[in-house]
């Protein structure tokens, strides 16, 4: 008996093991990680890691932003997966290579310097070309310093002394040898084509560099009048057949043959309207052919009545698809009963009619207009809108462009490059399709005023529609017809590459389907539908500031002339080594074709081109001057790991496909891994309009680093993620559970050293466990790291950590931590196991949580050079996984869940206060169960001072789970008295040598 009073007691908190470190509960992050980066720069952790011998190559290739500005959030998602990837790769035995780098050149840089030029007054043409090319290297060199400070805090690993830029000479070099690698062996070629067209910019654009607005068009339905009719292609239409052996004309009509009159026929059709619709007004003095749908059924209306303000003439005939006549009477203001339908009209019998253009034969068009306009059969037109027939203008489209090819429609030369109509053009020379400010111009209202004029106009409206813009004027663009270089993606190539296939387009999609794996694989399918569809590749941009088009032409030459481009090597060879001692500005200053054409070809002869190279033939080569000719690059070339948004596979994923694949002759990645947007909490796009912004630097400010990283971590990356105060929120929370874990870990292991380690095979069972579990996990962690599943790794250790650690082991074990004798079995397998925890839970979390695993391994191992980044994952024994334990310990668990929880009621209610103060009496139906459980310290388990197991029925008021049946848990008080040292209630507290202890405590404290 202890006749002490509690106040009286004998005091042995100092014999109690309590957790001791140094380790804050608060984490302190936003003041704290800077210190981290400060001592991996100070011991130079990506470069030490470089050092270890042995290891098999991993290279991440990184995508290159552009140098133009702060972080946004899309840009912190993108880097931390990246550096997920890399560090995982590294602590898993691979020699993890990361060199950051920037995309320099091109129109978002340009925009820049020409956006200060405008403040200044200045005038971007006024300015030398290569002091105007100067302004914006430095400018993108301003911006590389200030990004590469933004990563490297977010806790980005990576050779940050030595990047790659695309505006290093030799860079600029080996862009160069790439687009004459296309030059030398044929693919490239100059055509004229549609292409898209920024007025604004007045330069052509790339589908990347192309985003998508509502935008309210002018929409205007036009009538193109039949004015011939062409005999033998309606004969042709009218199919003759034989019934009961006397000819007729087609099953449609049944006429005699004999009985056509091909004068009544062409005057049926004389004056008769087809009716188009477009939202481009100002394409149509650009129109060439009106298309018809092969498919499609259509038929010949007649207008019987007009309504007022109405357009339509009464008596006139028009042809419109079936799906679409009422559509096109409403918009015309022609109620019901205002037309009637005549008779069906065959798509066949359409090629026999002969329009005339709208603007044929009009006052002051100075016979621009006086041409037929053919109908053709076009497999792109629908009856999903409009009338069923499609304008067709070969310059401004590419089905039309398509068409102009196939039935050798004239192109036309009548818009500007500032978007204005050709001055000399009849009626509206000079006019502004788009301003210079990206605003309408006056071109759609005059067409629809002429159109109007001259009868053609029969209804106009307006309408909200989905259109292209310029990404970074935020201006709508056009489709112009202008001469541009392009690679041909069809053209067979002899150049000995062929595994993948003799053309580029062959090689990409084989390189899809056969050399690279996809997460998530819907990228797959993505890419490989854009590469089937695309035409050839653009590649000249009418800039200044990018890699020039590195090419001669012949003086007088044709494109189709076989001598029209120079093809040279030793010319090539001149070029790439000025631009390796210069850099690309070379190719501006005056003299320098004479230079590199002396001796070789009279300079006189050939044209210098003076246009750039698509930003996206920049960061498309690559491959060849980080993969291939950097020392830390790889040895073929490929990388394992191309990373990026969604958005790429419409970018950098594709122009590297279709670059790689023209001088590598296949995919330079072995693997593809895409994430999606980020989100406000709405599920809405992030706008600077809106205020719906988050930025890294104010999370890093409030949170720090690891709480964003945390969130990269907890989400599904494949997938657009949300991210907002709340959310964060919620992460901050989860932060602070795993730390407290890594915190009771580190408490518990103070002063622990090898001599007290315990051979697996002598732990108790609940040891053992954790350690199979260990072995389980170690299996997980790696085979989700190495598919890059990092929500997956995180969840599994998360759940781990909280579930098995906090809610199980550490639970049950911190009576034995804190209170067994120093050299008990018990508390050395349990501190062996925190040590064997320890160094894996670090390491496993490390890539993703890079500040607070460092703050957790210097805590335990301090030292100027000591880093949790320069370990590896610790390799975990086989014998750890216990398969039978595992199984036996699944019964146990569910058993202690359901006497807990009957606990919890006494608790709740008040009865008890803790756990120590019971003796829970547990039924137990199954025998092999109640076998398990006694066959451990079932009491201990359940933290109860003692229990009683048995295999008699329980009463019917025992407590029970409904999800654990066969359990029962009948509550009792724990008899004896309270050992004052460890708080069990036992009979035999005060029966020993030190007062008001236990048998346990008496002897830890050398009773």
């Amino acid at each position: 008996m202890c006749a002490d009073t509690p106040a009286t007691a004998p005091d042995y908190k100092d014999s109690v093991f309590l957790p001791e470190t140094e380790f804050p509960m608060r984490a302190g992050l936003p003041a704290r990680e800077p210190e981290w980066l400060a001592h991996w720069e100070s011991i130079g952790v990506y470069d030490r890691l470089r050092e270890k011998q042995g290891r098999k190559p991993f290279t991440l290739h990184d995508g290159p932003p552009y140098a133009n500005g702060h972080l946004h959030i899309g840009h912190a998602l993108n880097k931390t997966i990246k550096d997920m990837i890399v560090r995982s790769h590294q602590m898993m035995g691979f020699d993890a290579r990361y060199v950051p780098g920037w995309d320099c050149h091109g129109l978002p840089i340009e925009w820049k310097i020409e956006e200060q030029y405008r403040q200044k007054g200045l005038d971007k043409d006024a300015v030398d070309v290569v002091d105007f090319r100067q302004e914006c290297r430095k400018f993108a060199e301003g911006w590389v310093d200030i990004q590469r400070e933004e990563f490297k805090r977010l806790g980005i690993t990576g050779n940050w002394a030595d990047p790659y830029l695309t505006m290093d000479y030799h860079a600029e070099a080996v862009i160069a040898g790439e687009f004459m690698r296309f030059l030398t062996n044929g693919s490239l070629y100059q055509g004229s084509k549609p292409v898209m067209w920024s007025p604004v910019e007045k330069t052509a654009l790339a589908e990347a560099e192309v985003e998508y607005h509502d935008h309210t068009s002018h929409t205007i339905w036009v009538r193109f009048p039949v004015v011939n009719v062409k005999e033998d292609s309606m004969l042709r239409a009218m199919e003759v057949q034989k019934v009961d052996d006397e000819p007729i004309v087609g099953k449609q009509n049944a006429v005699r043959w004999d009985d056509v009159d091909m004068a009544k026929l062409r005057e049926k059709w004389l004056g008769v309207k087809v009716v188009i619709w477009t939202t481009t007004p100002w394409t149509i003095p650009q129109n060439r052919a009106v298309c018809f749908g092969p498919n499609i059924s259509y038929g010949l209306y007649e207008v019987t009545g007009a309504s007022e303000n109405s357009q339509a003439v009464v008596g006139e005939k028009i042809i419109l698809a079936d799906a679409l006549a009422a559509q096109v009477f409403a918009s015309a203001k022609l109620e019901d009963g205002m037309t009637r339908r005549i008779e069906d009209v065959y798509p066949d019998y359409l090629r026999g009619l002969v329009l005339s253009h709208p603007f044929r034969s009009v006052e002051d068009g100075a016979g621009e207009w006086d041409f037929d306009v053919p109908m053709l059969p076009g497999d792109h037109v629908t009856d999903d809108a409009g009338t069923g027939f499609v304008h067709t203008a070969p310059s401004h489209g590419d089905d039309d462009y398509q068409i102009g090819l196939k039935f050798g429609l004239p192109m036309t030369y009548n818009v500007e490059a500032d978007g204005s109509y050709r001055a000399d053009l009849p009626l509206f020379g000079g006019q502004a399709i788009l301003t210079p400010e990206g605003k309408e111009g006056p071109a759609n209202v005059s067409v629809i005023k002429q159109l109007a004029y001259t009868g053609g106009l029969l209804a106009k409206g307006k309408v909200k529609h989905s259109y292209p813009h310029s990404w970074r004027s935020k201006a709508p663009v056009i489709y112009r017809n202008t001469p541009q270089w392009f690679v041909a993606i069809d053209k067979k190539l002899d150049d000995g590459m062929g595994e993948m296939g003799d053309t580029i387009r062959s090689r990409a999609l084989n390189s899809i389907d056969k050399l690279v794996k996809w997460t998530p694989q819907t990228g797959r399918n993505r890419l490989y539908s854009m590469i089937e569809a695309r035409p050839d590749w653009v590649l000249s941009r009418q800039r200044a500031w990018g890699v020039p088009l590195t090419c001669f032409i012949k003086r007088g030459a044709k494109p189709t002339d076989a001598d029209f481009l120079l093809r040279d090597a030793a010319v090539n060879a001149r070029v790439i080594a000025a631009f390796e001692a210069d850099g690309a500005d070379v190719w501006y200053v005056a003299g320098f074709k004479e230079k590199v054409l002396a001796g070789l070809y009279d300079a006189d002869a050939y044209d210098q081109i003076f246009d750039v190279l698509d930003v996206w033939f920049d960061s498309g080569s690559t491959h060849a001057f980080v993969l291939r000719d950097r020392a830390d690059g790889t040895a073929d070339g490929i990388a394992d790991v191309y990373m990026e948004g969604t958005d790429q596979h419409r970018g950098w994923f594709h122009s590297s496909l279709l670059q790689a694949c023209g001088t590598l002759g296949r995919a330079p990645y072995r693997n593809v891994v895409t994430h999606g947007f980020t989100l406000d909490e709405k599920g809405m796009k992030m706008s600077k309009s809106i205020g719906n912004t988050v930025v890294p630097e104010a999370i890093i400010k409030e949170y720090g680093a690891d709480i964003l990283r945390l969130w990269v971590a907890q989400a599904d990356y494949t997938v657009d993620q949300r991210i907002g105060k709340e959310i964060l929120k919620g992460t901050a929370d989860s932060y602070r559970r795993l730390r407290n874990t890594m915190r009771f870990m580190l408490g518990n292991l103070s002063g622990f050293t090898d001599a007290e380690r315990v051979d697996v095979r002598d732990m108790p069972e609940l040891e053992q466990w954790v350690l199979h579990r260990l072995a389980e996990l170690d299996l997980e962690v790696r085979k989700g790291y190495a598919a890059y599943d990092f929500q997956g790794v995180f969840q599994k250790l998360f759940t781990f950590a909280t579930t098995d650690l906090s809610a199980v082991f550490f639970d049950v074990r911190k009576d034995a931590l804190y209170c067994d004798a120093v050299g008990s079995l018990r508390r050395r397998a349990a501190r062996t196991v925190l040590d064997l925890l320890f160094h894996r839970l670090t390491t496993w979390l490390a890539p993703i949580l890079v500040f607070t695993m460092e703050d957790v391994w210097l805590s335990r191992f301090p030292g100027a050079e000591s880093s949790v980044h320069l370990q590896d994952f610790p390799e975990t024994p086989e014998g750890w996984l216990n398969a039978d334990l595992a199984a036996k310990w699944v019964g146990i668990r569910a058993a202690r869940r359901a006497t807990i929880a009957a606990l919890e009621v006494q608790r709740t209610a008040k009865v008890i206060g803790a756990s120590l103060e019971a003796a829970p009496v547990v039924h137990v139906e199954d025998a092999a169960l109640l076998a398990a459980l006694k066959s451990v310290p079932f009491a201990e388990l359940t933290i109860t001072s003692s229990l009683q197991l048995t295999h008699d029925a329980a009463p019917a008021e025992a407590f029970r789970l409904m999800d654990v049946p066969g359990v029962a848990v009948v509550f009792e008080l724990a008899p004896g008295e309270k050992c004052v040292r460890c708080w069990q209630i036992l009979p035999d507290v005060g029966l020993h040598t030190h007062p008001c202890t236990c048998a346990r405590c008496n002897a830890a404290l050398g009773g």
